[in-house]
């Protein structure tokens, strides 16, 4: 059995009562696992997980929701590596991985380059 398209839009839109009031968006320069075992998050060179709420997503629809606000990260002030993933987090650092996803391109990450997700760039699906 599988959840209807009705259940897939109210798990997600309740994603965040779910998971905590605000979550955290962060990076990783290899595929995190189901598990988190091989998550590769930069460190240093300004990097930090970006907050987010449930104000930031839309409504779900067709079993996805997407990020209705952009995603922004401060510049980096040296390299983070080649980001290859993006990742939802319950804790600014450590906490649990709740959901990732592979980029459509990686992106190597240098001095001063910043790494955003537009409105619509993130959608969280239930798959």
């Amino acid at each position: 059995m599988s959840l209807a398209n009705y259940g897939e839009n109210t798990i997600l839109d309740d994603f965040f009562t779910i998971f905590g009031a605000t979550l955290y968006v962060g990076l990783s320069t290899a595929d995190p696992g189901d598990d988190a075992a091989t998550l590769a998050e930069p460190s240093g060179n300004g990097y930090a997980r970006k907050s987010t709420t449930n104000s930031d997503w839309g409504a779900a629809s067709g079993g996805s929701r997407a990020n209705s606000a952009a995603i922004t990260f401060d510049a980096a002030t040296g390299s983070w590596g080649t980001v290859t993933h993006v990742c939802i987090f319950d804790a600014v650092s450590g906490g649990n991985l709740i959901a990732s996803g592979a980029l459509t391109a990686s992106q190597a990450i240098s001095t001063d380059q910043i790494a955003r997700f537009d409105v619509g760039d993130l959608t969280l699906s239930l798959d």
